[in-house]
């Protein structure tokens, strides 16, 4: 499925007036103005598929952030923003199916399953915390425990109730009782892989900057099939910023390669970054054959 079909930047030309004026004014960036028209990109046109492909600096995912929010899809996290920031995406234009973006359609950052993945480290710090208050608990209730207690009255009921969970529990089960299963019993890779299965749903274009952070190999592979299986099954559209060889060899996918000027599309063997990992395997292939 194709929900945008292309997206054009602004040419030098088009930017000009904007930065004459901006220069009489002693700013001290222009951002995100000349990152496309200084790499001679002007118009993506994009497949079901599409992946930006770079080095550090290349503006990558500045070209997404201003995908992002001219299209107006959701965003968790905040980004770098400039004061021309706005009058950029003002020379910017795309073209969309008939019916436009459809709702639900998002960015994902690193920066968001980075978050996540914390967050759930904050929660699981709070359970863990607590889960060793009741062992104590436990232990110091077993301790006093002499059968001899009396309950007289309200001040007591709290107490009389603790002593009753600790009689007819273990140690395990009265904490689970009172605490609940953590949440984690996972890595964070497996967390963040977690992110983006619950995430990336049916009918929607997704924005995706270096999904793979986080991600082992094996993972990396897992969150592909997924991704190539969300194209075939569930009408999505992925524009992905990625360096990993496992992406950007994703079936049928479209590559930019923003390293070169004038930006073009390459097949994912024909990348330098690439081809720096066939090197080094090939000068290796002897350890992986004996």
């Amino acid at each position: 499925m194709i929900y945008l079909k292309s997206f054009t930047f602004p040419t030098e030309e088009q930017e000009s007036p904007i930065l004459d004026n901006v220069m009489t004014k002693w700013h001290n960036t222009v951002y995100p103005f000349k990152i496309a028209s200084g790499g001679l990109l002007q118009t993506l046109k994009f497949a079901p598929v599409t992946i930006l492909y770079g080095s550090n600096g290349s503006g990558k995912t500045t070209l997404l952030n201003v995908m992002a929010q001219k299209l107006g899809v959701e965003r968790a996290t905040p980004f770098n923003t400039s004061t021309f920031f706005d009058d950029y995406l003002g020379l910017c234009t795309y073209e969309a199916r008939g019916d436009g973006i459809p709702l639900g359609s998002r960015i994902i950052t690193s920066d968001d399953v980075f978050d996540f993945v914390l967050n759930r480290r904050i929660v699981n710090s709070g359970i863990d915390d607590r889960r060793e208050q009741l062992i104590a608990e436990y232990l110091e209730l077993k301790e006093q425990d002499n059968g001899r207690f009396r309950y007289h009255g309200d001040d007591d009921l709290q107490k009389l109730a603790k002593l009753v969970a600790m009689r007819n529990n273990t140690l395990s089960m009265y904490v689970k009782k009172n605490v609940g299963l953590n949440i984690r019993e996972k890595s964070n890779g497996e967390s963040a892989i977690r992110y983006f299965f619950d995430n990336i749903t049916e009918n929607a274009l997704y924005l995706l900057d270096e999904p793979e952070n986080s991600l082992a190999p094996l993972r990396q592979q897992e969150l592909v099939q997924y991704l190539e299986e969300a194209v075939r099954f569930y009408n999505c559209q992925f524009i992905i910023v990625s360096h990993s060889p496992f992406v950007l060899a994703m079936s049928e996918a479209k590559v930019y390669d923003l390293d070169i000027r004038p930006v073009e599309v390459k097949r994912w063997h024909e990348l330098e970054g690439i081809k720096v990992y066939y090197e080094f395997f090939r000068k290796h292939a002897d350890k992986f054959e004996a």
